[in-house]
């Protein structure tokens, strides 16, 4: 990563130092977890942080393996404004395949590198409190209101037992899956999760694995790429530029922002390294969301 060049040397070595001892929240897209070998590298960049005094937080979603397992028992995803539709069935199935399939999986991997983990949810030691989201969006002028069912919203966060695990040297794996005051149990998107979570755990830096290079000017032009943006000029891409499953990747951004979150960096975490560069060097590696 680094070459003989001094100022180059002496950049990373700053980088390093702004980043010790300090969290870096890491959302792992389902896209990005398809791949064995796509998951190992993850998880080596992983330690590589944690051997840097880096603390990583690790928030999941598992969108392939939910649809998989609910293609198995004979139910159609749908989606609006990028959040999955779930009824009473469902929930009980991505539940399963959230905190029980991908999070144990991870656990596992973690493990496998020599790095202590343990895997949670939402729900446990009241980490997250969630309500049902009422999804509204605007089309063609008028606002439609629809009823995502057991989608909830983030309301509450408790971030004592992930600080009492980071301060063990343990690295908290995280499925989004979250209780309601009721006890009712909600898939909160994960990308939303994650950024709440950055922003309640002070984190230094949020960063959002897909499978995708980052925010694009034009879907069918790889080279429109947007390296940098601020929140307003975000803010400004809503509807056109912005929509489907990138509208909660930059809204979770922009939680994680408001929240005091440094950065908000969206990045193809398929392609081998990139975790570990846009955290320790000044390559123009996906989209960065600054405040």
């Amino acid at each position: 990563m680094l070459n003989d060049n001094p100022s180059q040397v002496e950049f990373a070595e700053s980088l390093i130092e702004s980043l010790t001892r300090k969290i870096v929240c890491i959302k792992v897209g389902g896209n990005a977890l398809t791949d064995v070998v796509v998951k190992e590298q993850i998880v080596y960049q992983i330690a590589e942080l944690i051997k840097l005094n880096v603390k990583p937080v690790l928030v999941h979603g598992g969108g392939i393996e939910i649809k998989n397992l609910l293609n198995d028992i004979g139910v159609k995803s749908e989606f609006i404004g990028g959040h999955r539709k779930t009824d009473a069935v469902s929930i009980k199935f991505i539940e399963m395949a959230l905190s029980g399939g991908v999070n144990k999986e991870l656990v596992s991997l973690l493990t496998k590198a020599g790095i202590k983990s343990v895997g949670l949810s939402g729900k446990d030691a009241q980490m997250v409190i969630a309500e049902k989201r009422v999804h509204k969006e605007t089309i063609n002028g008028e606002e439609i209101t629809a009823d995502l069912g057991f989608v909830g919203d983030v309301i509450e966060t408790d971030t004592s037992l992930l600080n009492t695990l980071m301060d063990s040297g343990i690295v908290p794996v995280i499925s989004p899956i979250s209780a309601g005051s009721n006890g009712e149990t909600f898939n909160v998107n994960a990308d939303m999760f994650a950024g709440h979570l950055a922003g309640a755990l002070n984190a230094e830096k949020f960063v959002a694995l897909t499978n995708i290079d980052g925010l694009l000017e034009n879907l069918k032009n790889p080279a429109s790429l947007i390296h940098h943006l601020t929140m307003d000029e975000a803010k400004g891409l809503f509807g056109t530029v912005i929509n489907g499953g990138m509208i909660p990747k930059i809204e979770a951004c922009f939680t994680a922002l408001d929240q005091g979150v440094k950065s908000a960096h969206i990045i193809n975490g398929t392609k081998k390294g990139t975790l570990l560069r846009i955290l320790l060097s000044d390559e123009p590696i996906g989209t960065t969301i600054t405040p």
